[in-house]
């Protein structure tokens, strides 16, 4: 019997109407990082596509985007951390196994889903800046933003072991 996927599976309990296509994309991400991981090697999850990004960058900066992106949709700025973790986001690190790759991927999106519980649906239209230029959006363009960005690295990552062979 095939995979539902996540959107088919009906609400996500606590999330607000309005943001469940946020969680819904976000733990299909979630789901598709667990299979494309496992019983990946390190050497593997690191390597170069002919010169393009590995999978382990692809996630790593997945789930690093999808903590800022959530940041600011809090009206915050970025942490220290934050930019520590940005600016090692494509370095390798052969020590990052797939089984803590996957963990890591997961935990993020469940503070993103904690965060999506506790935004209230009369914030959505509220204005927020991004990054150093403070770049105009609404939290509910971070959130939608967030979880479409991550789908996509997400889906580059997939790709990206078919086309190295890398299983």
């Amino acid at each position: 019997m095939p995979t539902v996927e996540v959107w088919l599976n009906g609400p996500v309990g606590g999330v607000p109407p309005l943001l469940q296509p946020v969680a819904h994309g976000l733990l299909q991400c979630s789901e598709e990082v667990e299979s494309l991981l496992a019983g990946m090697e390190p050497a593997r999850i690191w390597a170069p596509a002919n010169g393009a990004a590995s999978v382990g960058f692809h996630v790593r900066h997945a789930m690093g985007a999808l903590d800022r992106l959530f940041t600011y949709a809090r009206g915050a700025l970025l942490s220290d951390g934050q930019k520590q973790v940005l600016a090692q986001e494509s370095a390798p690190d052969p020590d990052l196994t797939a089984d803590d790759l996957a963990s890591a991927f997961a935990a993020a999106v469940t503070r993103a889903l904690d965060q999506l519980r506790a935004t209230p649906e009369s914030t959505l239209t509220a204005p927020r800046t991004v990054g150093r230029a403070q770049l105009p959006s609404t939290v509910i363009g971070l959130l939608f933003h967030a979880a479409e960005h991550t789908q996509r690295h997400v889906g580059q990552a997939v790709t990206t072991k078919k086309i190295t062979g890398a299983g």
